[in-house]
């Protein structure tokens, strides 16, 4: 979301279409693969080979384009083969070709904030709710719903993963839930998780919450909607409860996301918007 949303900003900006180069999507193990054209409204095509040859000539190559994304290999590349040159915000990406492959994260608002409209747009759920999901989402608009998000799957079960991402400890979802209760009258905690046993073994509360436990495989997207519709958010260091934060257009709207959000030290300060509370 945060690659398509950067991409989506600056094919705006310079007047260019926009193209998405799925093809490491072939042999994706983790999640649902590439899901955006099927969950939300997104205006982009598929990229073909050719559509990536022709602006990429022989760095297109697979090999060859994975060796030169290397950060040591930069004047190698093409003008056109533009790749993040570092997690902050890069402020050059205002410079770069009008015909050009991006190769990044690209995990900022900064990066799409003049075009936050469009994507705000593009991001709208393409599925209605229905069902139980339903029944939620009319809970949700009768109280002072904060969705709370706790994030394991990989981050805990996957050594590698766990080394660069870690997860939010107890301590955090304690003063994050005593932050919102201090500033919210009522609230009523939505909890939601790819662990939720753990989470309801181990989030005590003396509030209102509900654990939605049944948005299983093909139809998890649904957690990130409903959490679009709270009014607050407790996210994890995910990008998928920051984007179910993100996706509330509500302007008083309080987030409270991890000071901490990888294991292994990484400059965040331009991840989180400036207005959501770090903990």
């Amino acid at each position: 979301m945060f690659q398509y949303a950067a991409g989506r900003a600056l094919s705006v900006e310079l007047g260019q279409p926009l193209r998405l180069d799925i093809a490491d999507f072939a042999d994706y193990g983790l999640h649902q693969g590439f899901e955006l054209q099927r969950v939300f409204h997104c205006k982009a095509d598929i990229a073909t080979k050719a559509d990536v040859q022709k602006i990429l000539g022989l760095q297109s190559l697979p090999g060859i384009r994975r060796v030169l994304s290397r950060p040591s290999m930069a004047l190698f590349r093409r003008n056109a083969f533009v790749v993040e040159p570092y997690f902050p915000y890069w402020p050059d990406i205002n410079k770069v070709p009008r015909n050009c492959y991006l190769v990044g994260y690209w995990q900022s608002e900064k990066y799409f904030a003049k075009q936050m409209a469009d994507v705000r747009s593009d991001f709208i759920f393409k599925p209605p709710l229905s069902n139980k999901n339903l029944d939620l989402a009319g809970q949700i608009a009768q109280v002072n719903a904060v969705s709370l998000h706790v994030r394991r799957g990989d981050y805990f079960s996957n050594p590698k993963t766990n080394i660069a991402h870690g997860v939010c400890n107890l301590d955090y979802y304690k003063a994050a839930v005593q932050h919102i209760a201090a500033k919210v009258e009522h609230p009523s905690f939505f909890i939601f998780s790819d662990d939720i046993e753990w989470a309801k073994k181990n989030l005590k509360m003396n509030f209102h919450h509900h654990f939605i436990d049944h948005n299983q495989g093909l139809e998890s997207y649904n957690d990130m909607h409903l959490m679009s519709l709270c009014r607050h958010h407790i996210v994890a260091n995910s990008s998928f409860s920051w984007w179910g934060a993100w996706l509330n257009s509500h302007t008083d709207k309080i987030v409270v996301a991890p000071k901490q959000w990888f294991a292994n030290y990484k400059n965040t300060q331009d991840l989180v918007p400036l207005k959501w509370v770090r903990l």
